[in-house]
């Protein structure tokens, strides 16, 4: 199966500081250096044509029907036939995604690996902030299932929510039973959504919002690798290049790219 690769430069839900909006220029230019590899780990040819095709990005205006354009290009993707990666961007960008993912695959189960749950129900008056978004996933009925690995910014408002919504959240050293939750989500569409502060910053230094004690990118790895079912979907989001050091985070981002593009054609 063959996955369609579309950049999503929306920051403006953003809170405290901006940036990730050029995330996805970054990514890409990670992605296709010529002095990177290829292969994913299973020795796919992640970069190859039949494999990846590049979408470029989502035509923004700036204006209040952007999170539309953004459900309606993802809504194409899926509806030519190709599984979703998605460039961000911000988080905000995730609930337009599921949007266009739900309509087409009703009931999927969402894994989110992040160091924040993004669960409140309305972060600084601001109902699409990019710490909001799987609250209004949750409230809409767009997932039947939410499982957030990697969390370790939590507050009580946030643990309310997680309850009300069934969440099954983990922290970085619950690491073997986040995986084993994966698994068991058994057969049917799975989506993932990766904020890069989930990964500890010593890996991901270009990320807004520093959250130490994180995941590294080999626990980041087994959980893609763990993923059942058909990974419908998926979004990488909240690298901010202007905090990057030697485009590490970019780096670390282009081979989760390659990861996701294997997954995504191994298991379909």
């Amino acid at each position: 199966m063959r996955t369609s690769m579309l950049g999503v430069c929306w920051d403006v839900h953003s809170s405290h500081a901006h940036g990730a909006a050029l995330g996805p220029g970054a990514i890409r230019q990670a992605l296709w250096d010529e002095a990177g590899n290829r292969y994913s780990l299973s020795l796919v040819d992640a970069l190859d044509t039949s494999m990846l095709v590049d979408r470029g990005d989502v035509a923004l205006t700036g204006g209040e029907g952007d999170a539309d354009l953004i459900t309606a290009a993802a809504f194409d993707i899926l509806d030519g036939g190709d599984q979703l990666l998605a460039l961000g961007g911000d988080h905000a960008v995730t609930y337009p995604l599921i949007r266009a993912v739900a309509s087409l695959y009703p009931g999927v189960r969402i894994v989110h690996i992040d160091a924040h749950p993004d669960l409140y129900h309305d972060f600084g008056a601001d109902p699409l902030s990019h710490a909001s978004p799987f609250a209004r996933i949750m409230e809409q009925g767009l997932a039947s299932q939410l499982i957030q690995i990697g969390i370790r910014a939590d507050t009580p408002h946030l643990r309310e929510q997680a309850q009300r919504f069934g969440v099954q959240s983990f922290s970085p050293d619950q690491i073997g039973r986040a995986l084993a939750a994966v698994a068991a989500l058994g057969d049917g569409p799975v989506y993932l959504s990766f904020d890069l502060d989930g990964l500890d910053p010593a890996f991901a230094p270009g990320v807004n919002h520093y959250e130490p004690g994180g995941l590294t990118v080999r626990e980041a790895l087994s959980v893609i690798h763990a993923l059942p079912g058909r990974l419908v979907g998926a979004d990488i989001v909240e690298l901010v290049p202007g905090r990057d050091l030697q485009n590490a985070t970019a780096k670390v981002a282009a081979r989760l790219v390659k990861e996701l593009v294997a997954r995504m054609a191994l298991r379909d």
